[in-house]
């Protein structure tokens, strides 16, 4: 029997609303933001969605007016009106972040430290 993606994740995803941005190449599309972990993100699909899936796209995840989360990240799946991205590349900056965003959601606090090690395992 094969085990579902979903009880295979290691990374607790949050729902999280932030002014977000995806990038490729010329296209530049306003996205809503589902959720994010430490490792990608689900978006809802804009229409017309033209994007490339065999090239990466960029990321913008406006916390403020001047402070965001930027990465790059890789399509992996394009399915029911959503997009999930994996991370490929974040800088310094936007981990840290990240992960005092993903901190401030989790209730146990002990998880942030078990998905960070899960990361670097990586």
């Amino acid at each position: 029997m094969s085990e579902h993606p979903a009880n295979r994740r290691r990374f607790k995803r949050i729902a999280f609303d932030a002014r977000t941005e995806l990038r490729q190449g010329e296209y530049i599309w306003p996205v809503k933001l589902i959720d994010l972990s430490l490792k990608g993100l689900l978006i809802e699909r804009p229409e017309p969605w033209l994007g490339d899936a065999a090239q990466d796209f960029f990321v913008s995840i406006h916390l403020s007016p001047d402070v965001e989360i930027e990465m790059d990240v890789h399509l992996t799946h394009n399915d029911h009106g959503h997009l999930g991205f994996v991370c490929r590349h974040i800088s310094l900056d936007s981990i840290e972040r990240l992960r005092r965003v993903i901190e401030l959601n989790l209730a146990d606090p002990q998880e942030l430290e078990r998905e960070l090690g899960a990361l670097i395992e990586i």
